[in-house]
């Protein structure tokens, strides 16, 4: 099998260099059987964690705790099982590109839904931000493939920086009633929807997914009209 060249990863997010110093600390005090594989699992463990804690908040409020705890353990999983294989210099560029971003895309799949079941932000927004997320998941992806560049960040802001708003959020409504008490009665269509200030945040979040994409796409798009110019004629 011919070898693939490793694309650059470009990461500038708020907490990238302290969030690097942690992540080789850990990654050198785990045993040696613990493997990459291992904390991909722990990684997907930590989603399943994260949709139940929102599809159990139905029951009540206090269940967004168990989504804290998914989205520390998915961080731990997630951003340990590449560190690790770095660290250990026992990268597979190929096999490892494969498995983690498709368990990325799966992981995403599960903690949006898990929060389109919640009671705090209906399914539909929910889902459109995962299509946009998707979206941005699939441009990186190429990217890797077409300029050798692994963009992890956009405005400063990374899967971490994601997961903490998302854990202060959660405490937001476990402890401030008026916040997760508040609804907005919406007319979209003459159907009428009830809003929580959760929906609003997802709708923020779906508005600033669409943006970075259309920008991303426009950006890249003048990048390789410049790498690969119309021929005479056309």
């Amino acid at each position: 099998m011919a070898e693939i060249k490793q694309a650059t990863r470009i990461q500038t997010s708020v907490f990238n260099a302290l969030e690097k110093k942690l992540l080789v600390w850990l990654a050198g005090k785990q045993p040696s059987w613990v493997t990459s594989d291992m904390m991909t699992a722990i990684g997907f463990f930590g989603s399943l964690l994260i949709a139940a804690g929102f599809i159990l908040s139905n029951l009540g409020v206090n269940w967004l705790w168990l989504a804290i705890l998914g989205f520390i353990v998915n961080w731990y999983g997630d951003s340990l099982d590449g560190t690790i294989a770095r660290v250990r210099r026992a990268q597979r560029p190929i096999y490892g590109y494969y498995l983690d971003h498709t368990m990325d895309i799966i992981n995403e799949m599960f903690m949006f839904i898990g929060v389109g079941l919640s009671p705090w932000v209906h399914l539909n927004i929910a889902l459109l931000a995962l299509v946009f997320y998707i979206i941005l998941s699939f441009n990186v992806s190429m990217n890797a493939h077409l300029r050798s560049e692994f963009k992890l960040t956009y405005a400063k802001m990374g899967p971490t920086e994601f997961r903490i708003i998302m854990i202060v959020i959660c405490l937001i409504f476990i402890f401030i009633r008026p916040v997760r008490d508040y609804t907005h009665v919406v007319s979209i269509f003459r159907s009428v929807y009830i809003f929580t200030i959760f929906d609003y945040i997802a709708l923020a979040v779906s508005f600033v997914l669409g943006v970075i994409c259309a920008a991303s796409f426009l950006g890249d798009l003048k990048y390789y009209s410049k790498v690969d110019p119309p021929k005479e004629g056309n």
